[in-house]
């Protein structure tokens, strides 16, 4: 049996509650009737595995999750794992420690030795991006468990297995010992003693891939009372590095716990919160490090992605982890203040300046930085590395090693649980430069999209602000076997960006890769060290290397002449025609990034095992796919090389070395400008009152439509003080600005003289999109823009909406016979407000549609042309050829829709996911999840649907049906179908908690009975 371990932190009663989803048109329109379909025209379409709560796949440019959508941490899709962890929303983001073994002079509970790393659950659809805009603003409740609650108990444990999640909360959940820490309130056992002030910390005790209630269980519960302490300890043979863990102590009453804890902003969180419940609790030790009182400090603000890396080497003993873990690039003493909160707008000004005179404390040294990316096809590490990664004589100061496809299985795709991370990270960790000790810096994967940071371990102490990003771009734009992974990090005064992507495939596809480089750099966003900074993009950075299968192939050439060429070495003229150097060329993509010249042969598409080209039906024609571009300055390109040696892969691996400049800090030069900035602060005058220019006050809105993006920009202009922005909100409003608006930035500094460009976002999505169509709201709003120790400014916004399909009831939709647009706004206020139990009492004259008209459109278009498409419903369409198809349907005016058969797919999974009322209604939630393996009960439950809706689901499954009778062509099947419509047709009502791996499974089982019976149910 696997087991893992987590804990909870709760503060019963503490006072501090944890701020812790019929004929369509006349003949003459051209439109085919939807009312009597039968047989093969009762068809449909889905979107990816898995998918619940999907929402737009084109966000705005830079937004993420936690913006526009619940703040979900790194979750498979979304937001990827870090080795092996599942991060899931949490109040307060916690982290997820290792357990070592008890000491002698420790109990904790049998060890679960041996056991593998890997998450409790989790869902690949989980993007950054993809959060339900609805429930962007909601508030976390508090959770707790009840002490000494048995394992397998309807209680605790339940509470357990989901954490928390009957009061809304979760946590991070691991394996090999994993933990999960949070916090939260008491179950009533604990409402007893009003009077009594009692923190303790829980122990969970769980299998690998936990289920059910029966697989979590309350191990036990460590009081944090008199005598209780918390001590760092080091042990034997630790290297302290950027990326180590932190090995904690805990005990208290003659109990304990030694645990390691990934050093991060998670890790200071929960120590501050342990620290808080301790300082209060009578007799306490406190937080200790090394037996003394261990300052938690800002300078915590680092985060490390994983827990396991072997240690290789020791750090000179003047190295202390004090100094390894600082955040602060600046090493002198007075830097170190500027972290500090009460410094307020000083601190931004001192900030402010010292970037201004980098120039004058800084001087450029090189540092060799070795790149390699390697598309393994699934295939496990079965040779060395070596060839690859120790090809110069001289050790790199840097290594970033990526991969991508690392795992090809579906296990891999849907719950982003692979062993193949720990293989790969040990192939790649034997195979570095052996004149060189290295520590490792980070790791982050996304399904198959891995990326590795190592630096000299003399170096260590140089690398800060270590930060991950993972973005999705797969279908619905959101899954995870496509898209990008990312490590930012400070290197002395030098911000590095490092991306690995693995963008979309076939060679017609290259806008689709366009787009897909264009989401990532839009849609990636790094935290700061200072939570009130806004997240740092790509672009943000001195140094960016991107690395990957980009999968741009040669064009206009066939593979007898492509490999006439290669062999002849002509590699110029062959570049000539490639899809990346020509998109560069015309600025369609990696605008302001260089790539070296290619002087080795295509690295796709081989035989693996060999290096013949692909001798397969498909007969591939060779591409360079696998690619590394920079961006910055400072940066000599040394080598650009593949390895044909390498031979487990379709693709060969790919290295480039650079030699690149890092700004490194003299640190008398940087005491003299920093005494300088503050000796000047000290003469200003704070008592002006700062005041700005706005360039304008008024904005409107010109026909806004669904999922369109619309931006307006205005300039603030400051006058002669320094002085602090942000939109604040109005009274008994909690946001600044309506769920369809944001201001980017919200908040920001200026300096004398200087200015701001502020865009104001306007896109509406499902959360919003019903209102606007029934009138009951409108695109009006007033923005307050406040100067700190300054005024207040008001902006006007407006804006018209035009009706669209695309978030109206089936019922609503079912009583329109001509297309929304051309109706009256008083109609559509009328049938979108119409209660769905009335929409089956209208007169004959009014009989409503069987099924959607759009909906018809639709399904009838993927049935006639693309029920053989290959990768249906894995390929994801295009943003432009989505808005054709929109307005294609909310105007009626062609009779064949516009676009790709990946575009009109993922329109219609689009319009599914937007009705606020799913076609499973949310009343029937719950029974449907009861009866997941009786198909008469759930038969039963389908038949008592409202007629619309009844009719709408029937459809969907012919059409699913016949898609598998294609399946030996379009690549699906049935639990793949069944995890898509899973998540999508029968979603929770709103209030509900997030659907746990045990809903969603039940919710597939439930359409997997569908997809097996041909038989009808009316």
């Amino acid at each position: 049996m696997m087991l893992g371990r987590f804990l909870a932190l709760c503060e019963p009663l503490s006072g501090r509650r944890a701020a812790v989803p019929a004929a369509v048109r006349s003949p003459s329109s051209g439109y085919r009737s939807p009312e009597n379909l039968a047989g093969p025209h009762r068809r449909s379409s889905i979107p990816a595995a898995g998918a619940e709560g999907l929402t737009e796949p084109w966000g705005r440019p830079g937004e993420r999750g936690g913006e526009r959508g619940d703040r979900e941490a790194a979750a498979p899709g979304n937001g990827g794992t870090e080795r092996g962890r599942i991060a899931v929303p949490t109040p307060i983001p916690v982290p997820t420690p290792h357990l070592y073994p008890p000491s002698s002079s420790l109990t904790s509970g049998p060890h679960p030795a041996g056991t593998e790393d890997g998450p409790v659950g989790g869902h690949p659809g989980d993007s950054s991006r993809w959060g339900d805009v609805s429930n962007r603003r909601a508030r976390n409740r508090g959770c707790g468990a009840k002490r000494g609650e048995p394992a397998a108990g309807p209680g605790g444990a339940r509470r357990a297995a989901r954490v928390g999640a009957e009061m809304g909360q979760t946590g991070l959940v691991l394996g090999r010992g994993g933990l999960c820490v949070g916090w939260g309130l008491p179950g009533p056992r604990h409402s007893l003693q009003p009077l009594l002030r009692v923190c303790r910390i829980y122990v969970y005790t769980h299998r690998r891939m936990a289920i059910t209630a029966e697989d979590v269980w309350l191990e036990k519960v460590i009081p944090i009372a008199e005598g209780f302490a918390v001590e760092e300890v080091i042990p034997d043979g630790d290297l302290h590095v950027i990326g180590s863990d932190v090995t904690v102590r805990i005990r208290s009453e003659g109990d304990g716990l030694t645990v390691q804890l990934p050093f991060g902003s998670h890790t200071r969180t929960f120590l501050q919160e342990v620290s808080k419940c301790s300082t209060e609790a009578v007799g306490s030790e406190g937080i200790k490090q090394n037996g003394k009182k261990l300052a938690v400090s800002p300078g915590w603000s680092q985060d490390s992605t994983d827990r396991s890396a072997p240690r290789q080497s020791k750090l000179k003993p003047e190295v202390t982890t004090e100094m390894v873990r600082s955040s602060s690039v600046m090493v002198s003493n007075m830097a170190s203040i500027l972290s500090e909160p009460k410094f307020g707008l000083r601190d931004t000004i001192v900030k402010s300046e010292l970037v201004q005179r980098e120039d004058s404390y800084t001087y450029i040294q090189n540092f060799r930085f070795f790149v390699g990316t390697y598309n393994v096809n699934g295939q496990s590490p079965k040779e060395s590395l070596q060839p690859w990664l120790r090809w110069d004589s001289v050790p790199p100061d840097v290594y970033c090693v990526g991969f991508q496809e690392l795992d090809l299985s579906k296990e891999a795709f849907f719950f982003n649980d692979t062993p193949k991370e720990e293989e790969w990270f040990k192939a790649v960790t034997d195979s570095l430069h052996p004149d060189a000790k290295y520590a490792k810096v980070k790791l982050v994967r996304l399904v198959g999209i891995m990326l590795l940071l190592y630096v000299k371990a003399d170096l260590a102490l140089n690398i800060s602000e270590v930060e991950i990003g993972t973005v999705g771009t797969g279908i619905m734009g959101r899954m995870g076997n496509k898209g990008g992974v990312a490590i930012r990090f400070k290197f002395h005064n030098t911000s590095v960006c490092v991306v690995n992507s693995h963008l979309a495939a076939h060679t017609e596809e290259y806008e689709r890769r366009n787009q897909d480089f264009k989401d990532i750099c839009s849609r990636m966003q790094f935290c700061q060290s200072n939570p009130n900074l806004p997240p740092l993009t790509i672009s943000k950075h001195d140094v960016i290397l991107w690395l990957g299968d980009l999968n741009y192939r040669l064009e206009e050439l066939d593979v007898t002449k492509v490999k006439q060429l290669v062999d002849e070495k002509a590699f110029p003229e062959l570049c000539q025609y490639d899809q990346l150097k020509r998109q560069m060329n015309a600025k369609a993509v990696f605008e302001g990034y260089t790539e070296g010249e290619i002087s080795f042969q295509p690295t796709y598409k081989y035989d693996a095992g060999c290096d013949e080209w692909d001798t397969s039906e498909k007969c591939r024609v060779p591409a360079w796919c696998d690619r590394i571009l920079w961006k910055g300055q400072n940066i000599a390109q040394l080598s650009y090389r593949s390895h044909m040696a390498l031979k487990i892969s379709d693709h060969k691996p790919v290295s480039s070395v650079f030699d690149i400049g890092v700004k490194v800090v003299n640190e008398e030069l940087y005491r003299k400008v920093f005494e300088e900035i503050v000796r000047s602060l000290d003469k200003m005058e704070n008592a002006n009152i700062p005041s700005v220019t706005l360039s304008q006050r008024e904005f409107h809105f010109e026909d806004v439509k669904y999922m369109q993006l619309q931006v307006e920009k205005f300039t603030i202009r400051n006058g002669q003080v320094p002085c602090q922005f942000e939109f604040i909100s109005k009274p008994d409003e909690v946001t600044y600005c309506k769920e369809w608006l944001i201001a980017n930035p919200s908040k920001g500094f200026l300096l004398p003289g200087s200015e701001i460009t502020i865009e104001l976002e306007l896109f509406v999505n499902k959360s919003t999109a019903t209102h606007l169509n029934s009138g009951e709201e409108k695109l009006e709003d007033i923005l307050v823009l406040h100067l700190d120790r300054g005024k207040d400014y008001f902006l006007s916004v407006t804006g018209n909406y035009l009706p669209s399909c695309f978030g109206s009831p089936i019922h609503t939709l079912c009583h329109m016979r001509e297309p929304i647009q051309d109706m009256s706004a008083e109609s559509i206020r009328n049938l979108t407000l119409m209660p769905l139990e009335m929409s089956n009492n209208a007169t004959q004259a009014e009989k409503p549609l069987e099924i959607p008209k759009e909906l018809w459109m639709m399904v009838d278009h993927l049935y006639r042309n693309a029920s053989q498409q290959e990768d249906l419903f894995q390929q994801p369409g295009l943003r432009s050829e989505f808005e054709q198809i929109r307005d294609c349907l909310d105007k009626g005016m062609h009779d064949t829709l516009l676009g790709s058969n990946h575009s009109v797919a993922e329109a219609l999974l689009l319009f599914l996911e937007s009705l606020p009322e799913p076609v499973i209604c949310y009343k029937f939630y719950n029974s449907c999840l009861e009866c997941a393996n009786n198909y008469l009960l759930s038969s039963q439950i389908i038949s008592n649907l409202p007629e619309c809706h009844k009719n709408v689901f029937e459809y969907l499954m012919a059409f699913l049906r016949e898609l598998l009778k294609n399946s030996g062509k379009n690549n699906l099947d049935v639990n793949i179908l069944a995890s898509i419509f899973g998540g999508l047709l029968l979603r929770p009502p709103p209030g509900h908690p997030m659907p746990d791996i045990t809903e969603k499974r039940k919710a597939q089982q439930f359409i997997h009975q569908f997809l097996l019976k041909e038989n009808n149910l009316s």
